[in-house]
C-alpha cells in the first residue's frame, strides 16, 4: 500500500515504476487499481485526487537488472522474507529500506549489501476500502535516517534529490534507530487499545479509551528507554505523551477530529494481523528485557 502511494507520486513526477508482486498476484489484482489520494504536499488539509491506475506488475526479479532504486516497504514482520528475497537480487540498485522495525534494523538487513542501503521512513498511510479502492494520504516530507553518527552517503543524497524532484521534503534523523523504536512504540500503544475498543473510531469516541491508549504508549516508551534510547533526543515525537493521560487523550482526539489527513491514516489501521503483531512484539520485547508492562499484559488476550 505504501509502495503504491509513493509509486503514484513517482509516476506523476515522470518516472517509470514497476511493482513487484508475488507469483500469481498480478492476475488476482487485475489490470487497474482505483485510488483516492489525499495529497498534503500542495496544502495543509490536502488535495483529493481520485483516479484509476494501470500498475505495471512484475512477478520475477533477475539477479542482474538495471533498476536504479528498489523501495522496500512491508509490514515489519514480513521484512525478513523481503530481505531474503533481495539478498541475491540487489544488482547495482540503491535499496531504500522504507520500513517499520522493532528488531535491530541493521541486524534485520544484514543480508543485504550495506553499501547499497539507504534508510528512510514514509510519512503516509492508507488502506483498501470495501469496494477495493485504495484510500490514502501522502504528507509533504519523508524521513531519511542514519545510525551512530554516520555521514550521509552519496546514495542517500541521490535518494533525497529524487524525492525532492517528486515534490517531497526531507527530514533527517541522526539517531534513526531510536526514532524507529519510538515510532513503533507509539503505534503499539495505540493499536493495542484499538484492539480493546474494537476499532479506531470507537477508540476516538471514548475519552476513557483515548486516555488508556496514552497510558499504553507511555508503557511502550519505557521499553524503548530500556533499549538505551534517550527519549530526550526524540522530544518532538514524545511531547504529547508527557501530558497527563486524560489531557493527552483529549488533545489526540481533537487533532484527529480537526485534521482529516491524520484521521485517514489512522483509520486505515484495519489489518487485524498487523495490529496483533505490533502489540505482541512490543510485549515480547518488554518480557525479554524484564521491563514491567502491566497494561500490555492485561490486553495480551486480544493479540
Amino acid at each position: 500500500m505504501i509502495g503504491t502511494l509513493y509509486g503514484w507520486a513517482f509516476m506523476r513526477a515522470g518516472h517509470t515504476v514497476h511493482f513487484y508482486v508475488r507469483e500469481g498476484r498480478s492476475a488476482a489484482y487485475g489490470p487497474t487499481l482505483p485510488i483516492s489520494v489525499l495529497d498534503v504536499r500542495p496544502r495543509l488539509r490536502g488535495v483529493l485526487t481520485e483516479e484509476t491506475l494501470t500498475p505495471y506488475y512484475i512477478e520475477e526479479l533477475a539477479a542482474e537488472h538495471d533498476y536504479d532504486l528498489i523501495v522496500v516497504s512491508v509490514q515489519h514482520y514480513r521484512f525478513a522474507e523481503a530481505a531474503a528475497f533481495l539478498t541475491t537480487r540487489a544488482s547495482r540498485a540503491t535499496i531504500l529500506v522504507f520500513n517499520n522495525f522493532f528488531a535491530e534494523p541493521q541486524e534485520a538487513a544484514a543480508s543485504l549489501p550495506s553499501e547499497q542501503l539507504v534508510w528512510g521512513f514514509p510519512i503516509a498511510g492508507g488502506g483498501f476500502d470495501g469496494h477495493g479502492v485504495l484510500r490514502g494520504a501522502l504528507f509533504p516530507r519523508i524521513q531519511i535516517g542514519r545510525f551512530g553518527g554516520d555521514a550521509p552517503t552519496e546514495r542517500a543524497r541521490a535518494v533525497e534529490a529524487f524525492f525532492r524532484q517528486c515534490g517531497f521534503g526531507i527530514q533527517e534523523q541522526a539517531d534513526f534507530r531510536g526514532w524507529l523504536f519510538v515510532h513503533f512504540a507509539v503505534n503499539a500503544g495505540l493499536l493495542a487499545q484499538v484492539l480493546h475498543a474494537g476499532s479506531f473510531s470507537q477508540l476516538l469516541a471514548s475519552g476513557a479509551e483515548r486516555a488508556d491508549a496514552m497510558r499504553n504508549v507511555r508503557e511502550c516508551l519505557s521499553i524503548v528507554a530500556a533499549r538505551g534510547v534517550d527519549l530526550r533526543d526524540h522530544s518532538a515525537s514524545t511531547a504529547l505523551f508527557r501530558f497527563p493521560p486524560r489531557v493527552a487523550g483529549f488533545l489526540f482526539g481533537l487533532v484527529m477530529k480537526l485534521y482529516a489527513p491524520a484521521r485517514l491514516v489512522l483509520d486505515a489501521h484495519t489489518n487485524p494481523e498487523e495490529l496483533r503483531f505490533t502489540a505482541r512484539d512490543a510485549l515480547a520485547e518488554a518480557r525479554r528485557l524484564g521491563v514491567p508492562a502491566p497494561r500490555l499484559e492485561a490486553l495480551s488476550h486480544l493479540f
